[in-house]
């Protein structure tokens, strides 16, 4: 009796202790599952067409305390540089590398035929280069991305190949801000997929930068346990055309632009020389041909352009607050401190008129849409920013995007990482949107397979150079392996050496001071806003620069449009 007794209270002992382990052993793999990751977050978020001093920390009117607070903390680039439009820069951004190797040497929706079968010109991120989240995830990082792709529409060139683990994408250059699907050209309906899937409808209460940013938080906190490191790619929408918000988002700005859009150029402009991001004695680029002061505008005119950039400001003070929620969600996780944050715009705001590129827009605008005052901004409507407010967006720079000029390709950026990073408010080293991919890899301790083999293909190495010396160390300038930077798209051309640039425009359109098809030169330092025209005053450097030109060509494999 006594020793069925015995054996009873053992088993009964070591059932209790097999629980007790399993237990402490739960315990402790939960424990670690939460640790903070040796390597370091990273979030990526790019804006879409966002100007150069549209954002508080630049002086700016529309309300974007969260992007003030994470810039203050950071490392503010005020000389960072896109290329002119969407999809290069993102070509660029990815893969760390020219667009004219990247794929990107135009854009998949102006693809002239005397491109076709060219290397460079596939018309999406092509496989000669190894694209950034691909290296992430070899390296054991959970990768994720949101939003904007428009680096390819088919399954086998999308997020999902090249990279990302997880994603909701919109594969198209842009579309309408709700669940309508508004195409951004033409009938049809807008390109989303997520992971392989494409999506047949949207959510009913869709808006994409509330989308994006809630997409993203539960793609990271889903798989928090695993304990790896994440690599998240935010790539909103906003504020791209058409300009869309909810009501109560555009109500905040109503009336706030009834003054006109030269009352805010001259605001803004003040407000950055108050900041000291730009000295008093700089002029601002001139109206653009054409272009009608307010004052000449009779009140309707000015009433739907107040009611433009009202819909504007809603988006990107939309764009602030949803960025406030993915730091919110970082802090209350206890991820913050352990998250590369970086902040840019993929080129300058769009002040083009969208309707004389396509002769069919407006009578598909009136098919498609409903431009009515009182309907602006709301899910059926079409509108974009416009001339006179990009110039206001990207002052006192020279035009807005497309161009290879400053106001084209200069855009907000900042690095933020406060557990490395000392805070440099106005850091004036030129930085290429190339830097960013050679940076986050080397933060995170990856390494890049250079030119060579890579999963079977050969790729091409990096052209950016790591900032990570200037970030950290608080460097003022970067040892590069080239001594200038070029750019050309649809033939508009540009390259920088120093603090001397040449720029070639193919047309005049409403352009000021442009002189068609012949190479301006400016020096930057003393002319930031290439008002100043050195071709003739300084020949030799004229013909050095061209000279750099001509490497640039060859190297990155351009092809000077005929046409």
């Amino acid at each position: 009796m006594r020793i069925r007794w015995l054996n009873r209270c053992t088993d009964l002992i070591v059932t209790i202790t097999i629980a007790m382990s399993g237990f402490y052993l739960a315990l402790m793999n939960n424990a670690y599952a939460h640790q903070e990751p040796k390597q370091p977050n990273v979030l990526l978020i790019v804006a879409d067409d966002l100007g150069f001093n549209d954002l508080g920390f630049f002086g700016s009117e529309i309300s974007t305390p969260n992007l003030d607070s994470l810039a203050k903390q950071g490392v503010v680039l005020t000389h960072f540089y896109t290329a002119p439009t969407c999809s290069p820069t993102r070509a660029m951004l990815l893969s760390g590398t020219d667009n004219h190797i990247a794929g990107m040497g135009v854009m998949e929706e102006g693809f002239p035929p005397e491109f076709e079968g060219k290397p460079g010109y596939e018309g999406y991120l092509n496989f000669s280069v190894a694209a950034l989240p691909e290296l992430f995830k070899d390296a054991g990082y959970r990768t994720y991305m949101t939003g904007k792709w428009h680096l390819g529409q088919e399954e086998s060139n999308g997020p999902t190949a090249r990279g990302f683990e997880k994603s909701y994408a919109l594969m198209d250059a842009g579309a309408g801000a709700f669940n309508n699907k508004l195409r951004l050209f033409g009938d049809g309906e807008a390109n989303y997929r997520e992971g392989k899937t494409k999506i047949e409808k949207l959510p009913k209460d869709f808006y994409s930068t509330k989308f994006y940013t809630e997409t993203m938080i539960n793609y990271i906190d889903n798989e928090r346990d695993t304990g790896k490191p994440f690599f998240a790619y935010l790539a909103y929408t906003a504020p791209h055309w058409p300009l869309q918000a909810p009501r109560a988002s555009i109500e905040k700005y109503r009336g706030k632009y009834d003054q006109g859009y030269d009352v805010l150029t001259e605001q803004r402009i003040k407000n950055l020389q108050a900041l000291g991001f730009i000295s008093k004695d700089v002029p601002v680029y001139p109206q653009l041909l054409g272009e009608k002061p307010w004052r000449e505008l009779d009140p309707e005119e000015q009433r739907r352009q107040a009611r433009t950039m009202e819909i504007y400001a809603a988006m990107v003070d939309d764009l602030d607050q949803y960025i406030g929620k993915v730091v919110t969600y970082l802090k209350e996780s206890k991820q913050y401190d352990n998250t590369v944050i970086v902040f840019m715009s993929d080129n300058g705001p769009e002040g083009n008129d969208i309707s004389a590129y396509f002769p069919w827009m407006p009578e598909w605008l009136e098919k498609c849409c409903n431009n009515e005052f009182d309907n602006l901004g709301n899910a059926d409507s079409y509108t974009w920013l416009g001339p006179n407010w990009a110039r206001a967006s990207s002052a006192p720079l020279r035009m807005f995007k497309g161009y290879t000029s400053e106001g084209g390709l200069r855009t907000p950026a900042f690095f933020h990482y406060p557990k490395k990073f000392n805070a440099q408010t106005n850091n004036k080293s030129f930085v290429s949107v190339k830097d960013v991919m050679p940076t986050l890899l080397e933060l995170a301790n990856i390494k890049h397979p250079g030119a060579g083999n890579y999963k079977g293909r050969k790729v091409v190495a990096m052209q950016g150079d790591s900032l990570v010396p200037m970030l950290i160390n608080g460097n003022k300038s970067i040892d590069r392996k080239l001594n200038y930077t070029g750019w050309e798209l649809y033939d508009y051309r540009a390259l920088r050496s120093g603090d001397w640039k040449i720029y070639y425009s193919p047309i005049a359109a409403a352009e000021p001071l442009v002189k068609v098809k012949k190479w301006q030169l400016f020096n930057l330092a003393d002319d930031p806003t290439e008002m100043m025209d050195l071709a003739d005053k300084h020949p030799k450097k004229l013909a050095e620069m061209l000279e750099l030109w001509g490497t640039y060509v060859k190297e990155n494999g351009v092809i000077e449009p005929i046409d």
